[in-house]
C-alpha cells in the first residue's frame, strides 16, 4: 500500500510551482487531490518509429486514450498543455520498459531521454475529480490518502499496427443513489475518460477480485456502495507488457503529469 501522505496544502497550488516540487523531488507520491480542478495527464514516451502505432492507437481507443499533448520528437516540453515543462522531470516517478518488461522506476528519466523519442499525454480520471466532488460525491481513495486503484480487463482494445492488449480501469466505489449523478458528472469530460465503461459486478470485466488491483491501491468499498469502472490512462502499459516495444517510458500508475489547463475547458457542456 502506498505510505501515508498528506494533500492538504497542495489541493490549491498552482500547476507550476507543483511541477517545481516534483522537478526537486519534493513530492513522490500519488497526484490525486493535487491542484485540485486542474487537469491531470498519463504519459506514454515511445521512439519516433512507433509513435505513429500508438497515435493510430489512441485514435481507435479514445475511452482509455484521450490525446491531451503530443511532443515533438527529442522535446521534453509539453506545449500546449504545460508551457516551459520538462515531461522528463515533472513526474513524481516514471516507468522505464524494454521489451515490454518493466527496468526502472526513477523520479526523473534525463538518462534515458534520446533525441528520437515522441511523449503522448493522455487524459486521466483524477481530472474529473473536481467535478465529483463538486456534486457532493466522495473520493474514496482520496479520503483514505490511498492511490486509486485500477485492474487489468478482458475488454480488449482496438488494436492498431504493431500495438495490441486490454484495456485498463480505474474504481471508485459510489453510493447507489449517487451514480446517476456520477455519470453525468463525468461524463461531461471526454477528454479525461468520460463516463464510466462499467458499473457494478467486477467479474463481468474479467475482474476476479476487486480487493486485489494490479495496480495502486486496495480499495475499501462500504455497505450501500457500488464499484463503478472508469477507463485509464495505464491502458497503455498492459499494451506495452503484450506488444513488446524496444523501449518506453511512462509515468507510474496514480503518479501524473499536472498540466495547466482547468478540468472544465475539457467539459463538453
Amino acid at each position: 500500500m502506498t505510505l501515508p501522505f498528506n494533500i492538504e496544502p497542495y489541493r490549491h497550488i498552482s500547476p507550476k510551482d507543483m511541477r517545481e516540487l516534483i522537478r526537486k523531488a519534493e513530492w513522490t507520491h500519488p497526484t490525486s487531490g493535487l491542484c485540485l480542478s486542474h487537469v491531470q495527464a498519463n504519459m506514454i514516451v515511445l521512439p519516433k518509429d512507433w509513435a505513429y502505432d500508438f497515435l493510430v492507437f489512441a485514435q481507435r481507443n479514445p475511452k482509455p486514450c484521450p490525446i491531451l499533448d503530443i511532443t515533438e520528437p527529442g522535446d521534453c516540453e509539453a506545449r500546449i498543455v504545460a508551457p516551459g515543462s520538462d515531461v522528463s522531470t515533472d513526474i513524481p516517478k516514471y516507468r522505464v520498459w524494454k521489451d515490454g518488461v518493466l527496468v526502472d522506476e526513477p523520479t526523473d528519466v534525463k538518462k534515458y531521454w534520446r533525441d528520437d523519442l515522441v511523449a503522448f499525454l493522455l487524459g486521466c480520471s483524477f481530472s474529473f475529480e473536481g467535478a465529483l466532488l463538486e456534486a457532493s460525491i466522495p473520493i474514496g481513495h482520496i479520503d483514505l490518502n490511498r492511490n486509486v486503484p485500477m485492474y487489468v480487463t478482458n475488454i480488449q482494445c482496438q488494436p492498431a499496427g504493431r500495438l495490441s492488449g486490454p484495456m485498463v480501469v480505474s474504481m471508485r466505489p459510489i453510493k447507489h443513489s449517487q451514480v446517476p449523478k456520477a455519470v453525468l458528472a463525468t461524463g461531461r469530460f471526454p477528454a479525461v475518460h468520460g463516463a464510466p465503461v462499467h458499473i457494478g459486478d467486477p467479474a463481468a470485466i474479467g475482474i476476479k477480485d476487486v480487493f486485489k488491483p494490479e495496480f495502486g491501491d486496495a480499495p475499501e468499498i462500504r455497505e450501500g456502495e457500488t464499484p463503478v469502472f472508469w477507463a485509464c490512462g495505464v491502458t497503455p502499459q498492459a499494451v506495452l507488457m503484450n506488444s513488446k516495444p524496444p523501449f518506453a517510458i511512462t509515468h507510474a500508475p496514480g503518479l501524473m503529469f499536472i498540466g495547466d489547463p482547468r478540468d472544465t475547458d475539457y467539459a463538453t457542456f
